[in-house]
């Protein structure tokens, strides 16, 4: 039997930054999904080894399962259903398993990404030995969650064929988790992501996790319901950047402008519930969609100068924003910011003279093609999808 996983990216309408310091975030699910097979061999596979696939870099790896015995002692002795931190002895070993591999410098950056595999794979299956594929509709590292999806997928494809879950194996397509589950996808998910950035926030992987939109504040989750649709050009300035080092900048200019740093963060938090409350109340005609979406753009402008204010612009960021204000488009960068993906609200009004004209010489037609001669990568996506989902083949009753 084979089971597959998807969990969708993400991006942030508005708190990313503050949200480390105790301000609220909203954060949506967006319609672009990374997928996670799972497969444990027959006897006549012959199979002794853990295999990965990463089909969009084009990498694959293996590990006798020996080897994973004799680097990580404590293999398998955790119980899936609590999940737990990677302790730091574990860490060493994992890392001596990922310099084994020899990456090329083009792909140093897939380590943290690799060692978070491992470390959920031996934790829920210990030494059994499987091939995994992983591959994703998502853009890697520049905002949009990529690393919270693998996280997510991955964690829900391990747990499915664990003994934590009790599932409907003879379900015919996609399915979800009830809330217990979910809960339990989310946290292990969250031990993948701290491998990966060190001092996460979670609010990728929960929201990854759920789908739909969240309010996000010092862990607890409010889900939000609305009946507005929303979409984005989503604008990929192919910039890489740094999470961590973006995070700890901010962090060292609050400690330097304690006062001022505060206020930012206390501005955002503004904006936030604003958000929040604007995606949330009651839509009654045309009329009231145009006025949501109008002060939607304004508070998204609004948190991009605060994002300014805490140091984690660009200048490929700033041109995007250029752009798309020469059509009275509101702009802001979504994640760590430093580059990454850039989120420009698409109102309902354009998108339907987009609909008639099939976006020939329309605003976003014309918009997207400036921003492709700069050498960006535009996407529009459907806000508040789907959360985490599985499906099963090979079943046999």
């Amino acid at each position: 039997m084979e089971v597959r996983a998807r969990a969708p990216g993400k991006i942030i309408l508005a708190g990313e930054h503050a949200v480390v310091h105790g301000s609220a975030a909203v954060a949506a699910a967006i319609d672009l999904y990374t997928y996670v097979s799972l497969r444990f061999p027959t006897p006549e596979d012959n199979n002794d080894a853990l295999q990965v696939q990463f089909k969009d870099v084009d990498l694959e790896f293996s590990w006798p399962v020996g080897k994973l015995k004799e680097v990580l002692p404590e293999l398998g002795s955790k119980s899936a259903s609590t999940p737990s931190s990677c302790s730091l002895e574990t860490t060493k070993a994992i890392a001596s398993l990922v310099d084994e591999l020899n990456l090329a410098e083009s792909k140093l950056g897939l380590a943290s990404g690799i060692s978070a595999f491992l470390w959920l794979y031996t934790s829920i299956h210990g030494d059994k030995p499987a091939k995994v594929v992983v591959n994703s509709e998502l853009p890697l590292g520049c905002g949009l969650g990529s690393s919270a999806a693998l996280c997510v997928a991955l964690s829900a494809a391990l747990l499915s064929l664990s003994d934590s879950l009790k599932l409907d194996f003879s379900h015919q397509g996609w399915q979800t988790f009830g809330d217990s589950e979910l809960d339990l996808v989310n946290k292990w998910a969250f031990e993948g992501e701290k491998i990966i950035h060190g001092r996460p926030s979670g609010i990728d992987n929960t929201v990854s996790t759920f789908g739909n939109m969240i309010k996000f504040r010092s862990g607890e989750l409010t889900r939000i319901k609305t009946n507005m649709p929303l979409k984005m050009l989503v604008t990929n300035t192919q910039v890489g950047r740094n999470t961590k080092a973006l995070v700890s900048g901010v962090s060292e200019r609050a400690v330097r402008h304690g006062s001022a740093m505060s206020s930012v963060f206390k501005a955002v938090d503004s904006i936030s519930n604003e958000v929040a409350a604007i995606i949330q109340s009651p839509v009654s005609d045309d009329l009231a969609i145009t006025e949501k979406e109008e002060k939607l753009g304004e508070l998204m402008e609004m948190n991009q100068g605060l994002l300014q204010c805490m140091g984690v612009s660009h200048a490929t960021i700033e041109t995007v924003i250029k752009t798309t204000l020469k059509y009275k488009l509101a702009t802001k960068l979504t994640g760590a910011g430093g580059g990454g993906c850039v989120v420009t609200l698409l109102p309902a009004r354009i998108l339907f003279v987009c609909a008639i004209y099939s976006f020939s010489g329309t605003v976003v037609d014309k918009v997207i093609a400036e921003l492709e001669e700069c050498g960006f990568q535009c996407l529009i996506a459907g806000i508040g999808g789907r959360g985490m989902e599985i499906s099963f083949s090979g079943f046999s009753s």
